[in-house]
């Protein structure tokens, strides 16, 4: 089976192509009648429907995945105890089963972006739904040491009370695109033209 182009989304990372790609290969190669279950790439597959945070894509993934592919890779299992802590809003169990599995070489990239990614949403999550948090719980939703949270937050303008433990959070300003009436546009052009002239 030829997973060339799923090895060119890899290398470019283009991680959230990956998703797609796996389905459509998944649809053609069952289409042809080809058995391919002990060659497809499913720790691939199944992170990138987790990646792209689409948790029932995932899970329907998972439960078509035979019992013994699934007993006979290990990472594979790792991958879905992500989607399960996803599945659950178990914030911090998320980075526990990414940190809990000695990843291969191939499936680590996707994973390290995938946490990377998570970690920007978490971010983004507090941000929006907080005015202050505790040192704490912001690290749990962060999955890093008190420190490492403190330290990310200010870089991101944040504020800490260390009598308190408590973070501000700062928003950032929203940057809206203005639309162009093109009568103001035009009465401009005739205001502009008046005075030259």
């Amino acid at each position: 089976m030829d997973f060339s182009v799923l090895n060119e989304r890899l290398d470019s990372k283009s991680f959230d192509k990956i998703a797609d790609l796996c389905d459509n290969l998944m649809l053609q190669v069952a289409a042809e009648g080809v058995p391919f279950q002990d060659e497809w790439p499913f720790v691939i597959h199944l992170l990138g429907h987790i990646y792209v945070d689409d948790i029932n894509s995932a899970r329907f993934l998972w439960k078509s995945i035979p019992v013994a592919i699934k007993e006979s890779q290990p990472e594979l299992v790792a991958a879905w105890k992500i989607g399960q802590k996803l599945w659950t809003r178990d914030y911090a169990g998320v980075y526990e089963a990414i940190r809990g599995f000695d990843w291969t070489q191939e499936t680590q990239v996707l994973v390290s972006a995938f946490s990377e990614l998570y970690t920007k949403r978490m971010f983004e999550l507090l941000q929006s739904a907080y005015s202050t948090i505790t040192i704490q719980d912001a690290a749990q939703f962060l999955g890093m040491s008190e420190e490492d949270a403190t330290n990310y937050v200010l870089r991101q303008g944040w504020t800490v009370d260390p009598a308190s433990h408590m973070l501000t959070v700062t928003r950032q300003a929203i940057v809206r695109e203005q639309k162009l009436d093109p009568g103001k546009l035009q009465r401009l052009t005739d205001y502009v033209f008046h005075l030259e002239h």
